[in-house]
């Protein structure tokens, strides 16, 4: 059988995957202080990826995202529980957020919180657990 010739669907979903991810890494980013966050902006990553699973294929987007999300999502939960547990360590609660200033060469001050850190290991278990549920459920035949 032909393959078909969608071009224009391949060209549309690589463009509108590109404005896909830098809008998620903007919610990420603006999660601090404006809605938004590791949650949505994981979520917002998920839906690029596989809005590439669905035009391209799960096989040839494996083969150029060669990825474990299994070992994403267990490294997203490690850096959100450690994050957590820092504050245990310095006598306070669980997720209790530690913030400094620091003096970066071209930013100038910048603020530093390790709710950052906390928001990057929730998009890494966003993302892993996400794609692995939904590869999972692809490979059901």
């Amino acid at each position: 059988m032909k393959e078909p010739n969608d071009v224009i669907l391949k060209t549309a979903a690589k463009i509108a995957a590109i404005i896909i991810l830098t809008f998620s890494i903007h919610l990420f980013l603006s999660g601090h202080h404006n809605p938004g966050g590791g949650f949505i902006g994981g979520l917002a990553f998920v839906a690029a990826v596989v809005l590439l699973y669905l035009v391209h294929g799960i096989e040839k987007v494996q083969r150029n995202i060669p990825v474990n999300f299994k070992k994403i999502a267990g490294l997203g939960v490690l850096i959100s529980v450690f994050t957590g547990v820092k504050g245990m360590m310095d006598g306070h609660p669980f997720l209790n957020q530690t913030f400094g200033i620091v003096d970066l060469p071209i930013l100038g001050k910048t603020e530093t919180a390790t709710a950052v850190l906390f928001d990057v290991g929730v998009a890494l278990a966003v993302i892993g657990a996400s794609l692995t549920i939904i590869l999972s459920i692809s490979d059901d035949r």
